[in-house]
């Protein structure tokens, strides 16, 4: 039976120049905490939302929108059949994801567990 999570806006993650300048302004301003996992990357709770913070060489480049997929190969195929263009795949602790590009330009990424 599919998550009631299933193709869902899940996660989001902005880029960043500085994390722990990045760090600092979001705690002070709005109150998130944090969870670093290695230097390059933090996730946030922001008490509704938990998103993340990546170095970047882009920094202030739009954020990510992530959804979660429970089957992430059909989800895959699915974009790449409605004309979605596969720019990146990859494992990362906890599960693995791809990134594409809709037909109108807009960049986002799926990820499972699985």
């Amino acid at each position: 039976m599919p998550s009631e999570h299933d193709r869902r806006i899940d996660y989001i993650e902005f880029g960043t120049g500085d994390l722990e300048a990045s760090k600092r302004f979001f705690e002070t301003a709005f109150g998130w905490t944090f969870t670093d996992h290695g230097p390059d990357y933090t996730a946030f709770e922001d008490g509704r939302l938990t998103a993340g913070i990546n170095r970047s060489s882009a920094p202030g480049a739009l954020p990510l929108v992530v959804l979660y997929a429970s089957d992430l190969d059909q989800v895959e195929q699915a974009v790449t059949a409605a004309g979605g263009v596969i720019t990146d795949r990859h494992s990362f602790p906890g599960g693995r994801r791809f990134h594409f590009t809709e037909p109108g330009g807009n960049r986002l990424a799926v990820w499972s567990e699985q």
